[in-house]
Parts: C-alpha cells; sequence; structure tokens
C-alpha cells in the first residue's frame, strides 16, 4: 500500500468536493458522484494523518451520495414515463 502525502490529500479532498458538487445535477451528475466516491476511499485507505481539508472530504462524500439518489431518481421518473407513454 502506498501512502499519499499531506499536499495530495488536500488536492484529493478538494476534488471530491467539487465532483460531489456536480453531482448534484440530475443523470450528467451520476458519473461525477462516482468519480468522488473513488476518490474518497482512496483518500480515505491511503491517507492516515490529520486531513486539513477533511471537511471539504466529508460534504463532498454527502453531495455525491445525495446526488446519485438524486439521479437514480430521475432515471426511475423517466423509466416510469417511458414505460406510461409505451402503454397508453
Amino acid at each position: 500500500m502506498n501512502s499519499m502525502d499531506r499536499i495530495t490529500a488536500i488536492d484529493k479532498s478538494l476534488s471530491v468536493f467539487t465532483s460531489g458538487l456536480f453531482g448534484f445535477i440530475p443523470l450528467v451528475g451520476f458519473v461525477p458522484s462516482i468519480r468522488a466516491l473513488i476518490i474518497q476511499a482512496r483518500v480515505h485507505k491511503q491517507y492516515r494523518d490529520w486531513n486539513p481539508a477533511a471537511a471539504y472530504l466529508k460534504y463532498g462524500t454527502v453531495f455525491a451520495i445525495i446526488g446519485l439518489l438524486n439521479s437514480g431518481l430521475a432515471m426511475l421518473f423517466i423509466a416510469l414515463a417511458l414505460a406510461n407513454s409505451l402503454i397508453g
């Protein structure tokens, strides 16, 4: 397991935050949300020291999870609307 230096951890934490914010966009934000969660897992696994940007990492992760739920609901509603239009 390779370790991560503090500057890289801060950079990745900010990347998680911005990707998580873009994750709020329905459907388009699906990929940034997945990206944010992957980067968050890497930072959590590879960096064990104090992270000055830990709040950005935490909130970016929360935004990504909410964005995934948002995109999932949007996909569900689109699928239901398509099914309804095909039936009716």
